[in-house]
């Protein structure tokens, strides 16, 4: 089982625009009355509040019978959130008008267009298909949705489900050894022995542009500078998530189906990289390896592939030809691996895929003798 969120732009006119919104502020201002009451009471028991709020909710901001129990689910979710990630009670505040639409009860999908539930009733709303036809045959089931008003567009965001067989290990074909880092963002060596360099060396400069042009607004504290910073933090963020969208399907359509993608589990690698120097900590704490990962591994499952994260341990420092694990054998101000037993030399990057690739099959032949 796959889940994946699928971003559907509608396009509803002047006057659809105003209802939509209208029902945003609605949703939004009934689950702050709601947060505010499970705040005073701790009460998260979705029958009981039904019984307390429905009819406020229903009377006072105008929602439908289905919105009104949504909004329930909403607060009551959010609150759970909280409670198992911050084990006490903070209450959450809805500041920005949002809207959770049930499948089949408050959005249907239309030959060619979605059937949304407002304040004052259904509107039908058509919307870009191109590039999103695969969503609309038997096989993908939608979930609840979320409405978004962004950057003066709109968009139905959809948990979209399908059935996917993970890849038996005896199936595998292909092992594919990915290493990631910073002037490479990836270096893959594979069966056929070939490697593959993805460079970041244009995406790093980027990077350090935006750095110090947010440098510079920093510095002079004034309110359109706190929101020109926050616009280009979106705006970086959108573009490195199109930067790795584009890496981790080029990854998965260079190689055959069965394939099996080894990775380094890098979880806790923000303590590490806070270790570097203040000038390169920027460049090394924020970079979006974890963003990449989870990409990588459902494009993987969607192809018929799957991935495998193992432990990064000596993965730069051990010599694939000989074995000798040594840390003076990696020189990473010139990015070059000598072995200093049997002086095998190659890129520092090229050594970690190759010893991923080792790793993964390594694996294999554990599995296959277990």
């Amino acid at each position: 089982m796959i889940t994946i969120t699928a971003k559907f732009q509608i396009l509803p006119t002047s006057a659809e625009q105003l209802l939509l919104s209208a029902t945003m502020q609605a949703y939004s201002a009934a689950c702050n009355f709601v947060s505010d009451h499970i705040f005073e009471t701790h009460d998260l028991n979705q029958s009981s509040l039904n019984t307390i709020l429905y009819q406020t909710l229903r009377c006072q901001f105008g929602l439908k019978s289905q919105m009104a129990q949504s909004t329930l689910k909403t607060v009551i979710a959010r609150y759970k959130t909280i409670l198992k990630t911050q084990k006490e009670w903070r209450k959450p505040n809805f500041r920005h008008p949002e809207y959770d639409l049930v499948w089949n009860r408050d959005y249907s999908l239309l030959a060619d267009s979605f059937s949304v539930n407002t304040l004052t009733g259904r509107l039908k709303l058509k919307c870009h298909k191109e590039g999103m036809q695969q969503y609309f045959d038997d096989v993908w089931h939608f979930g609840t949705a979320k409405l978004v008003h962004k950057h003066k567009k709109w968009f139905l965001h959809i948990p979209v489900t399908r059935d996917s067989e993970t890849l038996s290990d005896n199936d595998v074909c292909n092992v594919v050894g990915v290493d990631l880092g910073i002037n490479f963002l990836a270096t893959t060596y594979d069966s056929k022995k070939q490697t593959t360099f993805f460079n970041g060396r244009a995406i790093k400069q980027k990077r350090a542009g935006y750095k110090s042009l947010r440098s510079q607004l920093q510095r002079k504290q004034t309110p359109s500078a706190r929101h020109r910073l926050k616009a280009i933090g979106q705006r970086e963020n959108r573009w490195m998530c199109d930067v790795n969208h584009q890496i981790s399907k080029a990854l998965v359509d260079s190689h055959p189906t069965g394939t099996l993608f080894i990775l380094e589990d890098l979880t806790g690698i923000r303590t590490v990289t806070e270790k570097v120097k203040r000038k390169n900590r920027y460049v090394s704490v924020s970079w979006a390896f974890f963003d990449f990962r989870q990409k990588l591994a459902y494009k993987a499952l969607l192809a018929g592939d799957n991935t495998l994260f193992v432990d990064p341990a000596y993965t730069s420092q051990t010599c694939p030809s000989c074995g000798h694990t040594e840390a003076a054998n990696r020189n990473k101000k010139k990015h070059v691996f000598v072995c200093k037993n049997c002086h095998y030399t190659s890129n520092d990057d090229r050594i970690g895929a190759m010893n991923l690739y080792a790793k993964g099959i390594q694996y294999l032949s554990t599995v296959s003798n277990a």
